[in-house]
């Protein structure tokens, strides 16, 4: 399992299967963004990176590896 580093923390492997396998079931990148907020995450643009975040308080979690976007 690929792990995502930010700042020294890693996502969690639980969450980073749940943002791959919601990617899997989406048709488009709008699609799985809003599939995501329904569990409570959230997927920002950073410096050309994809960042994970919580909703509502945007709490950053890691950045997504390249192959999962």
């Amino acid at each position: 399992m690929t792990h995502a580093d930010f700042g020294g923390t890693m996502i969690e492997t639980e969450i980073l299967d749940l943002i791959q396998r919601e990617r899997s079931k989406a048709l488009s990148l709008r699609e799985w963004k809003f599939r995501l907020a329904g569990y409570g995450y959230a997927v920002k643009d950073v410096m050309g990176r994809q960042v994970v975040t919580t909703l509502p308080h945007g709490v950053e979690l890691g950045i997504l590896p390249p192959q999962t976007s």
